[in-house]
């Protein structure tokens, strides 16, 4: 009997939308359970409400976390902490850390140095040493549409001018909803060297004498090597976004025997 591979999801309150949890959760489930949840904030801010609907419906562990500074919140450090706790305590198999605060950075380090895998999810404004450090990365305003919102943050004071309540009327007028975000254009991913090698390498390592590589070995490859996600790129798998470029050949595509080969092996 295989043993369920068990995730601690940690969510930084103050720098993510409750828009995407349902996404995040169902992200996860492709690796195991997500049997830790625990989300981290001032639940007295009214700039945590949206969140407030989401904990019980989600099972997730409110952390009550007081600002002892201005402008400050002490949910960094004690996410933090108690990330290494759960460490030797639970001992989860994976973490996963929805922020886009890049000063999680050492502690994504310290959790893979001690073997476990961390899943990132934040925005795609989110820091690179940040998106680097994680196994993986998710931009969840490429793939939640309405996670393009910045989280509202409570004010020490209420606004009460009319101007000031007709701009926040502004901030939620349905005509600013964001829509789907398209794929990234052939031309802007050629473009990206990084990206282009950690395919090509992906693809020789894995290749067999033909050339062609499963292209699920070729996603396990990017895994080792990079924090890359193909849905950061508008594309719900590697192989639509190797089929987008002219620069593959796919082989017995539509099956589980997929299979790429970078044309330049043809030669």
């Amino acid at each position: 009997m295989t043993e369920t591979f068990r995730i601690a999801l940690l969510i930084d309150a103050d720098n993510a939308s409750a828009t995407s949890i349902d996404f995040v959760l169902n992200d996860l489930a492709e690796y195991g359970e997500c049997n830790i949840r625990r989300a981290y904030g001032n639940w007295t801010k009214d700039g945590l409400k949206p969140w407030i609907a989401e904990l019980h419906e989600a099972a997730i562990r409110p952390m009550q976390q007081f600002d002892l500074t201005t402008h400050k919140n002490a949910s960094d450090i004690a996410l933090a902490i108690d990330a290494v706790d759960l460490l030797h305590s639970a001992a989860p198999d994976a973490f996963a850390i929805l922020s886009s605060d890049s000063d999680f950075t050492p502690l994504v380090h310290y959790l893979r140095e001690k073997g476990r895998a961390v899943y990132g999810y934040g925005r795609s404004k989110t820091p690179a040493p940040f998106k680097s450090a994680c196994t993986r990365f998710t931009e969840l305003d490429k793939v939640v549409p309405t996670e393009a919102a910045e989280p509202v943050k409570a004010t020490a004071k209420k606004a009460t001018t009319k101007k000031a309540i007709a701009k926040k009327a502004e901030t939620v007028a349905p005509a600013d909803v964001p829509k789907p975000v398209a794929a990234t254009s052939a031309n802007d991913i050629k473009g990206d060297a990084r990206l282009m090698g950690v395919l090509r390498s992906a693809i020789a390592s894995a290749a067999g004498d033909d050339g062609f590589a499963r292209v699920s070995a070729v996603g396990q490859r990017i895994r080792n090597q990079s924090s890359f996600d193909p849905r950061n790129y508008g594309f719900t798998s590697w192989t639509k976004l190797f089929k987008a470029l002219d620069l593959f050949e796919l082989r017995s595509e539509g099956t589980t025997a997929v299979a790429v080969r970078d044309v330049r092996s043809k030669s």
